[in-house]
C-alpha cells in the first residue's frame, strides 16, 4: 500500500480528510511551509512543529544542485539532515526550472540547463527526477512537468500539456512503490478547458496516488484560478488527496478549499517574515510603520502562536527598524502558524458543515492592505 487517503467529510465541496504516510498523519485542509533547500528559511524545524505543521515541502531542483542528492542520501535522508520527523513532500523541480528562462532548453528528454550557482551544465529527467526524490526520501514525490510562464498561447499549451503528460508516464514508470509513499500526477493546460479535461484523463489513466492542479498561480488572478479550480477538480476522484500547488494569499487558499483543494503550499509566509510583513485575523501589517513603535499590543489578539504571546508590536517593530535577524525569525513564525492556524480552522468549520459561513466571515474582517481600522481598537 502507498499513502492513503480517507475522506471522513464533505461541506458540499469542502472536503477534511486524513491522508497517512511513513512518517506520519496529514489531517486537511493542509498548508505546507516550503523548505526549498532542506530549511524553512529562518526558522529551525522544532519552530515549524510549533506552529502546527504537519508537512513541508522540499525541492529537487535546489536539493539536487547543493549539497546533492547522494549526499543526502549516504547522510540518512532528508528527514535525518534536516531533522523533521514528520512527512515531506518533493516538488519535482519543473517550476524551478521554467525560472531559469534563457539557462534551460526543454526537449523530449527533459530539461537541460545551467545551474544558477556555477553555469555547470545539468539534465534534469523523469527518470532522474524520480530517482532524486527517492534518494531524498520523500513522502510524496511529484511527477516531473513542465511549467509555463502567464500569459501563454493556447497551441503552446497544448504542447506543453502533451509532453508533461508523456513525462508523468514516464515518471509513474519510474516510481518504485513501497508502503507510506506515493506520487503524485500533474494536470497542465493553463487556462483552456479541454486541454485540463485531456490531462485529467491521461492521468487517471495512469492511476496516481494523488492530483496537483499546476499551472496556476503565476499571475493569471485569483477569478481566472478559480473558475479553472470549478471545473478542474470535479475531474479527479474523491477518494484521492488534491493539490493546489504555489497558493498563496488567506483568501485564495480559502476559495481553495471551498472548491475542494486539500493541500496548498506557498513560501509567503516566511518571505513576508523576511520583508517585515505580518498576517493577522484583520489583515497584514507592514512593522515598518511608525504607527507599531510603541504598541504593546501582540502582533494579532486572536493568536496563541509563540511571537504573539511574548512579544509586542513594538518590540518586532524595534528588530525589524534594527535589522535585527531575530525580527525576521519571530515574524515567520507568526506567519507560518498564522497559515497553518488558518487551514486547521477550516477543518474543524467543514467537520461542522460551516466552512462557508467561516470563509465568509474571515473575509469580511480580513484585509490585505494595513488600514487605520487597529487604531481604535
Amino acid at each position: 500500500m502507498a499513502i492513503k487517503f480517507s475522506l471522513q467529510k464533505k461541506d458540499k465541496l469542502a472536503r477534511a480528510g486524513v491522508i497517512e504516510t511513513a512518517h506520519g498523519e496529514i489531517t486537511t485542509p493542509v498548508f505546507m511551509p516550503v523548505g526549498t533547500c532542506g530549511t524553512v528559511k529562518g526558522l529551525t524545524p522544532e519552530m515549524v512543529e510549533l506552529a502546527g505543521a504537519e508537512i513541508i515541502l522540499g525541492n529537487t531542483y535546489h536539493l539536487m544542485l547543493r549539497p546533492g542528492a547522494e549526499v543526502v542520501q549516504n547522510l540518512g535522508g532528508l528527514h535525518r539532515f534536516m531533522n523533521w520527523r514528520k512527512p515531506l513532500l518533493t516538488d519535482s523541480g519543473g517550476f524551478q526550472i521554467m525560472s531559469l528562462a534563457g539557462l534551460r532548453k526543454i526537449s523530449e528528454e527533459g530539461a537541460a540547463f545551467s545551474s544558477h550557482l556555477n553555469g555547470e551544465r545539468r539534465l534534469l529527467t523523469p527518470e532522474s527526477s524520480i530517482e532524486i526524490q527517492k534518494m531524498l526520501g520523500a513522502d510524496i514525490s511529484m511527477c516531473l512537468d513542465e511549467c509555463l510562464s502567464w500569459p501563454t498561447d493556447e497551441k503552446r499549451a497544448l504542447l506543453s500539456m502533451r509532453r508533461s503528460m508523456r513525462w508523468a508516464a514516464r515518471s509513474k514508470a519510474a516510481f518504485c512503490e513501497r508502503e507510506g509513499y506515493g506520487i503524485f500526477g500533474i494536470q497542465q493546460g493553463s487556462v483552456f478547458r479541454s486541454q485540463r479535461e485531456e490531462s485529467a484523463r491521461l492521468l487517471l489513466a495512469l492511476g496516481f496516488d494523488g492530483y496537483a492542479i499546476g499551472g496556476l498561480a503565476i499571475g493569471e488572478g485569483q477569478k481566472t484560478m478559480f473558475e479553472v479550480l470549478d471545473y478542474s477538480l470535479s475531474l479527479f476522484p474523491e477518494n484521492k488527496p488534491r493539490y493546489l500547488m504555489g497558493v498563496g494569499k488567506p483568501g485564495d487558499m480559502l476559495g481553495a478549499v471551498m472548491r475542494g483543494v486539500d493541500m496548498m503550499d506557498c513560501i509567503m509566509p516566511t518571505r513576508s517574515g523576511r520583508t517585515a510583513q505580518a498576517f493577522t485575523s484583520r489583515g497584514a501589517l507592514n512593522m515598518r510603520n511608525r504607527r507599531h513603535r510603541e504598541d504593546a499590543r501582540p502582533l494579532d489578539a486572536e493568536c496563541d502562536c509563540y511571537t504573539c504571546k511574548n512579544y509586542s508590536r513594538a518590540y518586532l517593530a524595534h528588530l525589524t527598524h534594527a535589522g535585527e535577524m531575530l525580527g525576521a525569525t519571530l515574524l515567520s513564525l507568526h506567519n507560518v502558524h498564522f497559515y497553518v492556524s488558518l487551514m486547521k480552522k477550516m477543518q474543524e468549520a467543514i467537520r461542522r458543515g460551516q466552512a462557508a459561513g467561516f470563509a465568509d466571515a474571515f473575509l469580511e474582517k480580513y484585509s490585505s492592505v494595513e488600514t487605520d481600522f487597529e487604531e481604535n481598537t
